[in-house]
Parts: structure tokens; C-alpha cells; sequence
């Protein structure tokens, strides 16, 4: 509010609106009182309201997927979840710069109510990255409310392995033939679980393998789920199984896409009465059944692992099967 003083010589007005302080001299009250309605009202139409004040979480996630995702191995689980994010406990409405931890951290303990600590931790990555693109792409804030609360504990990593018995019942709903060029869909799955057992590729690796990076003696990953480049090299047994499928695509060596493959295991999974275990635990078998033949570096490199640690991660031998090791 306008502060209005009679000094000699007039009237001084005097400012402080927003920040903004401002003086005056007039001859007269009425001509201050005018005046500073008018550069209060000047002060208040020129200030500028900082991005962050201008623009909604909600507005920033669809950015985010717009912008962001597209140039992610990732993108199809991102913009999932992102569109996830729409119906959580999040402050979607409200301007970005106006998050606070605390915010997140409500977000945070609504999910622990429904998923495992290692989903929320997922979240919690892909929403603190959301946040880092706004402040140091877009400067929309300052601070990374992510950054500012305690994180879950990590679930165990799990240990299962396929058996044998599940593996040929497994193969037995699929149709599986062993001599002979594919022919159905069912059976490309099989030989792609066969050779997911043999090698340890991910199933995102198998289902963009395509013809051009198949070799005598290895496969070419020319990008893995780390980033980089991978020779995976084949045994006398995965060789043969790729080959079965020459001609069944002309591109892409099984012709399956990842979510497509995921579906139909877990179709066969239900139709062979089992349970408990899921496409990604065949990686976990190819690597006990692989250490009992090569060394643990050996192993790293043909896993892409970066780290040994990384190897009991996936290395799940049971007792009885150590034994037998040990003679």
C-alpha cells in the first residue's frame, strides 16, 4: 500500500509492491493518490511470473514423454509409466516449481503400499529424472525434490531357476519340434526360450536380433540394455537353433516382439500348470548352467556384466548341485 507524506513543497508518495519500491513528488494529494494507483497497477501487469510458477507437473511428465523417452532403449516402460503417473498420489495440477519432498515422499509411501520397494525405487528413478530434465534442460527449478527423502530397500534379487521337467513341459504346450524348420508361432517361442537358456540374452536382445548380426561362431548386440556393444558367443548347441529359424522372417531371427513374447510364455507357463518364475529367470538358469563350464570373468563377458559381483546376482547353483561340483 501506497505510503502518502506532506513535506513541504507538496506531497511525497512513496512504493513497495512486489518487490519493487518507487517515489514521488506532487503539488497535490490527489494528483499521489492517482499516481500510485497507477504504478502499483504497472508493477503488478509487469512482473514476470517465473516458469516454474507457469507450468504443471502433469504438463511436465507429457513433456517429459515427448521429449525425453523417444531417444530411450526404455521408452515403451517409460511412457507406461509416466501415463502411470497421471493416476497416483502426485501433485499433478499443481506448478512444478511448488513440489516439495515432502510431496514425493507421500507418493512415495502410497506406492510401498501396493508394490515391491524395487518397483518403487524404478519410480522414484524415473520421476527424479523427470526433475532433473526440468531443472537443468528446461529451468523450470532449482532443486530436485527427489534428492530430498529417504529411498527404499531393494527387494532380494531373486534366486529361481528353471528345472528340467519345467523346461520339457514347457516346451511340450508349445508344440516344439526338434528337427525341422518353424512353423508356428508357439514353437518360435520355444526355440527363442532355448536359445535364451543357452546364451543368457535378455528378451529384448533376442527379439531385435536380426540376421545381419548372426555369425558363424557368436551373435553381434550392437546395443545392450547397459548401453554397449556385446559378442555373445554361440555353443554347438545354440547354433543349430537359430538356424531352425531361417525363413520363418526375413528380418528379425524370431519374428517376436517383446511384449508379444512375454504374453505368450507366460500363456504356455499357464497351460503346463506352472508358476513362480518368469521369462527373465531363464537368464538366472543360463548362468548356473554356464559357470559350471567357464570362469567367472568369462562369465562377465558373456553376460555384459561390468562387474563380477554382478555374476551372484544371477549365479543360483542350489546345495546339492555344489556338491556334486565338489565330488
Amino acid at each position: 500500500m501506497a505510503s502518502i507524506q506532506k513535506v513541504e513543497g507538496g506531497y511525497r508518495v512513496q512504493i513497495k509492491k512486489l518487490g519493487v519500491r518507487d517515489s514521488q513528488m506532487f503539488p497535490s494529494r490527489r494528483e499521489a493518490v492517482e499516481w500510485s494507483a497507477k504504478r502499483e497497477a504497472e508493477i503488478v501487469a509487469g512482473r514476470k511470473i517465473p516458469k516454474g510458477k507457469q507450468t504443471t507437473l502433469k504438463q511436465v511428465l507429457r513433456r517429459y514423454g515427448e521429449e525425453v523417452s523417444p531417444s530411450k532403449r526404455g521408452e515403451r516402460w517409460e511412457q507406461i509409466r509416466l501415463a502411470a503417473f497421471e493416476g497416483h498420489k502426485l501433485p499433478l495440477d499443481a506448478p512444478i516449481a511448488d513440489v516439495t519432498p515432502q510431496h514425493i515422499a507421500d507418493f512415495r509411501d502410497a506406492r510401498l503400499k501396493q508394490v515391491t520397494g524395487s518397483s518403487v525405487l524404478r519410480e522414484l528413478a524415473l520421476l527424479g529424472a523427470v526433475f532433473e530434465a526440468a531443472r537443468l534442460e528446461w529451468g523450470l527449478i532449482d532443486k530436485n525434490p527427489c534428492r530430498d527423502i529417504r529411498k527404499p530397500q531393494e527387494a532380494r534379487h531373486r534366486t529361481r531357476t528353471l528345472h528340467w521337467r519345467e523346461i520339457r513341459a514347457l516346451l511340450r504346450q508349445m508344440g516344439y519340434r526338434r528337427r525341422g524348420r518353424v512353423a508356428t508361432t508357439a514353437e518360435a517361442v520355444a526355440v527363442c526360450m532355448l536359445v535364451a537358456l543357452r546364451t543368457g540374452m535378455r528378451a529384448g536382445e533376442l527379439c531385435s536380433l536380426t540376421w545381419s548380426e548372426v555369425y558363424d561362431r557368436h551373435v553381434h548386440l550392437p546395443i545392450t540394455k547397459n548401453g554397449t556393444a556385446r559378442d555373445v558367443p554361440l555353443s554347438s548347441r545354440a547354433k543349430p537353433l537359430i538356424e531352425r529359424m531361417r525363413g520363418w522372417d526375413d528380418q528379425l531371427v524370431f519374428g517376436l516382439k517383446t511384449a508379444s513374447l512375454d504374453a505368450l510364455f507366460r500363456k504356455y507357463r499357464a497351460r503346463a500348470g506352472l508358476s513362480g518364475f518368469t521369462w527373465h529367470d531363464t537368464r538366472h538358469t543360463a548362468a548356473t548352467m554356464l559357470s559350471k563350464k567357464v570362469d567367472v570373468l568369462t562369465l562377465c563377458k558373456v553376460f555384459g556384466w561390468s562387474e563380477t559381483r554382478q555374476a551372484l546376482t544371477y549365479y543360483n547353483p542350489t546345495a546339492s548341485s555344489i556338491a556334486d561340483l565338489l565330488g
